[in-house]
């Protein structure tokens, strides 16, 4: 039988049992306080059952279950338990009660031990609990209120103030559901809006690269035609002196097929040998291989460099070796520096680092070519290196121009650039500054007008605690 129902059956058999008493009403409103508001109260339009909630009375007095039920029943589902145990299996049940008005006086388990199950339960924490009860004293009201209760109602009490009690407990608690709704919901958009930003800065990352390469591609151009224009020449010439060569063998051929060679054969065949520089050849040719070979070899050290170089989107932390990485982004830009600046490698003994080694060559690429663009005429940068017990660092310094004063709290700001339209995006410092971030690490910026700038990279040895979703 459904709970709703057997109230119901429960409330007709004592009013018939306490006919006398309620028909007359006032003997309750000595005890409970019936009044005109209560009456009142109950005339309120009832909401549908499937919006109203639910009440969990637990009291072994059958008369304060039908006197508080008789009263809550046009406002609230009402679910009854005469025992802490039926209590604690009504609260744990689907759907759970909003709210419980509990008794502490209950044969077996009392109210206080109700309430320590209820909290220590996490299905059930949540629901508020109201005790009321004939224990009336101070000490008796803050045990209560420690253990959890969300308030303290001394019987015998009026059903208007209880009715409004219950009220405001549950309004807080929806108050509380929505919130606890509201805060799940903006976590989840947090960690939404962080995957979005991660995707966001990934994408800056990658177009500030392309951009950085796009403005390198024409240096690059030349690094590689450069080598690969000289092999072309020397094969070129080893191809002509393969020709001569062949034409000494098949005259020398020739001449073996005379038995004896002539005199005249044999001073064809030296003036033969002196017109085609044989001697000459014999040195050259291993020469141009040679040079062939380190023009090949520049050719695919700079592709090599270019591709560690272009893996931006590669988020494998590893040991690297800056040093490494410094040579290889200074062999990507050395068309970039190598007309107008001088680039001094004073490199100490320095750890490998856990890092993503890719991502700080572009920390590295973009504090070398501000270095150079800071550099109007021709100048030095000074690349060194250190490290402490806990930290390596990196600086690259440069006598150019250096920063106005105005302009150095806003170097890592996004967009920001004192360089001339088209000469940069203003992405490459606070992309570097959320590169080195991600790492741990910080960047510290010096500057003098006409003077020079100085940024010195600190990194830690050891990688930072990164959370899944970086």
């Amino acid at each position: 039988m459904r709970p709703r129902l057997k109230f119901v059956i429960f409330v007709l058999e004592r009013r018939i049992k306490l006919g006398f008493a309620i028909s007359r009403g006032a003997g309750f409103s000595g005890i409970y306080g019936f009044s005109e508001l209560d009456r009142n109260w109950m005339e309120l339009d009832k909401q549908s059952a499937e919006h109203q909630a639910t009440i969990l009375l637990v009291d072994d007095e059958s008369i304060n279950l039908s006197i508080f039920g008789q009263f809550l029943t046009p406002h609230y589902q009402v679910l009854v338990a005469t025992n802490g145990e039926r209590a604690l299996q009504l609260a744990g049940s689907r759907p759970k009660p909003d709210l419980i008005l509990l008794d502490v006086m209950m044969p077996g388990m009392d109210g206080y031990q109700v309430i320590g199950h209820l909290k220590a339960d996490p299905n059930t924490l949540d629901i508020p609990v109201i005790f009321v009860t004939a224990l009336s004293s101070d000490l008796e009201e803050e045990r209560g209120l420690l253990l959890g209760a969300v308030d303290y109602i001394y019987k015998p009490c009026h059903l208007s103030i209880l009715l409004a009690r219950i009220k405001t407990q549950l309004e807080l608690k929806n108050a509380r559901d929505w919130l606890k709704d509201q805060n799940a919901y903006l976590e989840t958009e947090v960690q939404r809006r962080y995957l979005e930003n991660q995707a966001v800065h990934l994408q800056l990352l990658q177009s500030e690269k392309l951009a950085a390469i796009g403005q390198l591609a024409a240096g690059i151009a030349h690094e590689i035609n450069n080598p690969i224009g000289f092999v072309n020449s020397n094969l070129n010439t080893l191809s002509g002196y393969l020709r001569d060569i062949f034409c000494v063998l098949d005259a020398w051929g020739a001449a073996l097929n005379e038995n004896p060679i002539s005199i005249e054969t044999q001073q064809n065949l030296r003036e033969l040998k002196q017109t085609k520089q044989l001697d000459y050849l014999r040195g050259d040719i291993p020469e141009l291989i040679a040079e062939s070979r380190e023009g090949l070899s520049r050719v695919r050290d700079i592709i090599q460099d270019l591709k560690d170089f272009a893996h931006v989107d590669k988020n494998d932390w590893e040991l690297g070796d800056l040093h490494k990485g410094l040579d290889s982004t200074l062999n990507i830009i050395s068309n970039e520096l190598k007309y107008h600046c001088t680039v001094h490698r004073q490199y100490g003994e320095i750890p490998q680092i856990s890092c993503i080694l890719s991502q700080l060559n572009q920390v590295f690429m973009n504090l070398l070519i501000n270095a150079a663009h800071a550099i109007e005429t021709k100048g030095d940068i000074h690349i060194r290196t250190g490290c402490t017990e806990q930290e390596v660092w990196v600086e690259i310094s440069d006598n150019g121009k250096g920063i106005a004063p105005e302009n150095l709290s806003r170097l890592f700001e996004p967009f920001f650039t004192t360089k001339p339209v088209g000469k940069g995006t203003g992405l490459g410092l606070s992309i570097s500054q959320n590169i080195v971030r991600k790492h741990g690490g910080r960047i510290e910026v010096a500057s003098e007008l006409g003077q020079g700038s100085r940024f010195r990279v600190w990194l830690p040895i050891q990688a930072p605690n990164l959370s899944s979703s970086e």
